[in-house]
């Protein structure tokens, strides 16, 4: 029973995606479309040409650096913020919690325009300015996935692979990053996606400079009436996340249910590998020395 209901959710999230991207993939081909036509009276790919030479490559290169920028930028605070959330190290998770929630309750309109002035006063440049502010945005997202994960393994890892002595720099990089690599992984893809499809801070903050993906789509789309070309525009902005999350789910990258590990090793002074739940509690390892 449980197989079958699978395999409709999976039949249904696929038709949730595919269904609205009919329309677009039949304008990309067409060269001619006229009401009250069923299918395209002409194809051709006149539109992926004017696409393209209105800059569409450009756009999606830009888009690509962003997104990495603002990955890079948000994934190590949020793992940070995680981690103290995840393994109760702060005294007041309601503040931080609040501190990383501010960002999503408020209009990217209202973020952009306010942070703006603030980094315009200290002179930084546009296209900086564009990734610190969507690295805001994104933090939250990385710090909860990470908060998730941390949540689920145990503070005794690092302080277990420090007793077999490690220091607490690889403790972190060899044991407790190990074990919650796939929701950081999740974390840094959603912190791409941010740079990857933002238009308001993109727009506002880059000045129309800095013409990403999304921003060339919606100039496209408000002003060209271009219809094949606004939608060979909106595919090559839709496909590539598309494709990327594919790969990652092919190659076993993000956590499922099937490999999110239940048991980890660490390697001894000596190189053996230890499985983590067959350590010692160091407050037992503690006492065994003092006795």
């Amino acid at each position: 029973m449980r197989r079958p209901v699978q395999v409709v959710g999976a039949v249904l999230a696929l038709l949730w995606l595919v269904v609205p991207m009919v329309p677009m993939l039949v304008w990309a081909g067409a060269e001619r479309w006229s009401f009250p036509d069923l299918l395209p009276g002409r194809w051709g790919v006149s539109a992926w040409r004017e696409a393209a030479s209105a800059g569409l490559p450009l756009a999606l290169l830009r888009s690509f650096v962003l997104g990495l920028a603002v990955a890079a930028v948000a994934t190590p605070l949020g793992v940070m913020a995680g981690r103290a959330l995840g393994w109760r190290l702060t005294r007041r998770p309601r503040l931080v919690v609040t501190a990383l929630l501010v960002p999503l309750a408020l209009p990217p309109f209202a973020v952009a325009m306010g942070l703006d002035v603030v980094l315009i006063r200290i002179g930084l440049p546009g296209t900086v300015s564009v990734v610190l502010l969507l690295a805001v945005v994104a933090v939250p997202y990385t710090a909860y996935t990470s908060a998730t994960a941390f949540a689920r393994t145990s503070p005794e890892l690092e302080a277990q692979a420090q007793a077999l002595g490690a220091t607490p720099g690889q403790a972190r990089r060899r044991v407790v990053l190990p074990a919650v690599r796939g929701s950081v992984l999740v974390g840094a893809l959603l912190s791409f996606l941010v740079g990857w499809s933002d238009y308001v801070v993109t727009l506002l903050v880059g000045g129309g400079r800095l013409v990403t993906a999304p921003v060339l789509l919606g100039a496209a789309a408000s002003g060209s009436g271009n219809d094949p070309m606004v939608a060979v525009t909106a595919l090559a902005t839709f496909l590539p996340p598309v494709v990327l999350v594919s790969l990652l789910v092919a190659r076993g990258s993000l956590p499922t249910r099937r490999n999110v590990p239940t048991r980890r090793s660490v390697t001894s002074r000596r190189g053996d590998q230890v499985p983590v739940a067959d350590l010692p509690s160091p407050i037992m390892t503690e006492q065994n020395r003092t006795h």
